[in-house]
């Protein structure tokens, strides 16, 4: 009888041990959980009015203009900092959406992957060590891979457009440029560099419609073409923008489902602060207002010894962040 009492006591004290374990690894990985969010989320930022000089005239940043910054993801291969918080995947694209709110109007600005900006080297816990000078494309390195590397990158952006607000953000890997374009049945374009020896079939100067892995290859490819600077592949990225805006907005008109199947066709390759509902949002407000174009940051490409720098003209930066960001102070 003791021998019973006495093994029920184990088995009752074994279970209190094993809830108890069960208990603290699920808080454990309630924690983590949450902490893995709250770097995704962009840190407080002061509500102090910044005024902005130029041509003479003190601006501020508008209440009314929103913006969605959209990275394009790519492996990296260079080295890494040993004391910091790293991943392999660059933002070798991307492009800040700027929404006009009074206007009803969407600019897009197309930064360029070699642009030197400060970058923030992060700890394991998300917590910036020090800021760097690097290529804007590698603010996405430091971090998780997934929402604090966005973050990471969205402060480098607000840093280089000094200091403007970055209210979401969303980074695709560019693997899922194939799903995409063939989403909205291929996209068509002139062909803008002869890639003989990489894709025969894309000669310059000839009309193409790309599908599959085709579009990758026109939008992702440098080395080995004749200009194999970012900026040359940037213009061809922007001419393919436009063509797969126009064959979204078609596609989208005819179909009421379109975007919920496009989205769903990516969604294993993004990442985003937003919700389903809000990226819907962000997607309908971008084809309900006028697309004003691309535009890019002017500067100057300089060679180093293992990379290119993209130096952006500083008059220039300040005509680009008054004319997009920016109302006249008091006004």
């Amino acid at each position: 009888m003791g021998k019973h009492r006495s093994a029920k006591k184990k088995r009752i004290k074994y279970s209190i041990l094993a809830l108890a374990i069960v208990f603290f690894v699920a808080v454990a990985f309630l924690i983590l959980n949450l902490w893995d969010k709250n770097q995704g989320r962009f840190p407080w930022q002061s509500e102090e009015e910044k005024t902005i000089v130029y041509n003479g005239e003190e601006y501020v940043f508008s209440k009314n203009v929103s913006t969605f910054l959209v990275l394009g993801l790519d492996k990296y291969e260079g080295d890494s900092d040993v004391d910091s918080y790293n991943n392999d995947n660059q933002a070798d694209f991307l492009m800040l959406l700027v929404y006009d709110n009074d206007n009803k109007q969407c600019t897009a600005l197309h930064i360029n992957r070699d642009t030197m900006a400060d970058v923030n080297r992060l700890a394991v816990n998300g917590n910036k060590i020090d800021t760097l000078k690097k290529q804007i494309a590698l603010a996405h390195t430091y971090g998780n891979g997934k929402a604090v590397s966005c973050r990471n990158t969205a402060d480098s952006v607000s840093m280089l457009l000094q200091d403007v607000k970055i209210d979401h953000y969303l980074s695709l890997k560019l693997d899922a440029v194939p799903v995409v374009n063939d989403r909205v049945g291929g996209v068509t374009v002139e062909v803008l560099d002869d890639f003989t020896g990489i894709d025969d079939d894309l000669i310059v100067g000839n009309t193409v419609t790309l599908t599959g892995d085709q579009a990758l290859t026109y939008v992702r490819t440098r080395y080995g073409l004749e200009d194999n600077t970012n900026s040359g592949r940037m213009e061809r990225q922007k001419q393919y923008l436009d063509s797969l805006y126009s064959k979204f907005k078609e596609c989208a008109a005819n179909d009421n489902e379109f975007i919920v199947k496009a989205s769903m066709d990516v969604s294993d390759y993004l990442v985003s602060d937003c919700s389903i509902t809000q990226l819907q949002n962000l997607a309908d407000k971008f084809l309900s207002y006028e697309f004003t174009g691309i535009q890019s940051l002017k500067g100057e490409s300089v060679p180093g010894e293992r990379f290119m720098a993209f130096y952006p003209d500083e008059d220039e930066l300040t005509k680009t962040v008054v004319e997009l960001f920016c109302q006249l102070k008091n006004n």
